[in-house]
């Protein structure tokens, strides 16, 4: 598990606070960027889910991406706090 920063952890709370809802992009973007910058657990120790868990694989093969381009979990951190502050602009931000 990567240690996570104080931007990171601030960031984490603000995306609970956002006046609308990102869309489904947006939400697997920080899903990917969160899982990679927080590497709990490594995507190497993970499966894809299967069968009907359409969701789920979603959601994984998103991380994958992420993680295949070589990010690491403090360079996904620092763009998962980007991300966060450009939504807090486009949406909104109640905190």
């Amino acid at each position: 598990m990567a240690t996570k920063s104080s931007a990171f952890q601030k960031a984490i709370a603000d995306s609970s606070k956002l006046k609308e809802k990102p869309s489904q992009d947006e939400l697997l973007e920080l899903y990917a960027l969160f899982k990679q910058g927080s590497q709990d657990p490594p995507i190497t120790d993970t499966t894809r889910p299967g069968g009907f868990d359409m969701k789920g694989k979603y959601k994984w093969d998103a991380w994958k991406k992420v993680a295949d381009k070589g990010l690491s979990a403090e360079a996904a951190q620092e763009k998962y706090v980007e991300l966060v502050e450009d939504l807090k602009k486009s949406l909104g931000f109640s905190g």
